[in-house]
């Protein structure tokens, strides 16, 4: 029996997936055959999106409610689409756009070029946001570190008797792995102090 499966993804824990699960329900698909990744789209390479993949059948109908949720590489999206419409004989309903719904069956010529190229423009348009993505991600960090903005964890004080434990170490009378046992921290952060 055909089965009606749906796949939501947001690129982060923190991001919320409700309004991609409201509409599907909404489609009718059922809470147990919606699959969540919650990880970027540039790749494929998701749990969720995997096992998804071996449980879709010939006759099987797959929803998304935007074609972005399914991935942000161009020739990815692409080679998926086929491969699920194509190779796995699996319909796909994206949402947000009915021009790519693969269920009618009575399309003409016509209507499946205009759908083909939907999807090539739609899946061009998902990349370059991942480009510009970056780009603005990589122009912020630049524009926060010319205001001093420093990143990562601020560096650890050097507790009381440093300069002694140093010495000892310097002088050989204890091992780095001793000083840092002394201090009580690692001994990897005793060597980067030193």
């Amino acid at each position: 029996m055909a089965q009606t499966y749906g796949y939501a993804r947001v690129s982060t824990r923190e991001q919320c997936e409700d309004r991609q699960l409201v509409a599907m329900r909404e489609f009718g698909v059922e809470d147990r055959n919606i699959l969540l990744d919650k990880q970027s789209g540039k790749d494929f390479h998701r749990q969720a999106y995997r096992r998804l993949l071996k449980k879709l059948k010939p006759g099987d109908t797959l929803v998304i409610k935007s074609i972005d949720r399914l991935g942000r590489n161009y020739g990815e999206i692409l080679e998926q689409w086929r491969m699920i419409t194509k190779e796995k004989q699996v319909a796909i309903v994206v949402l947000d756009i009915p021009l790519l719904d693969t269920r009618q069956k009575e399309r003409d010529l016509t209507g499946t070029f205009i759908a083909d190229l939907v999807l090539q423009i739609l899946s061009y348009v998902a990349q370059t946001e991942r480009e510009f993505i970056r780009q603005r991600q990589a122009e912020g960090i630049l524009a926060a570190k010319a205001r001093g903005v420093r990143f990562g964890r601020p560096p650890m004080e050097r507790p009381e008797g440093f300069r002694e434990v140093r010495g000892a170490w310097e002088r050989g009378d204890i091992s780095a792995r001793e000083a840092g046992r002394r201090l009580g921290v690692d001994y990897k952060t005793f060597l980067s102090w030193v």
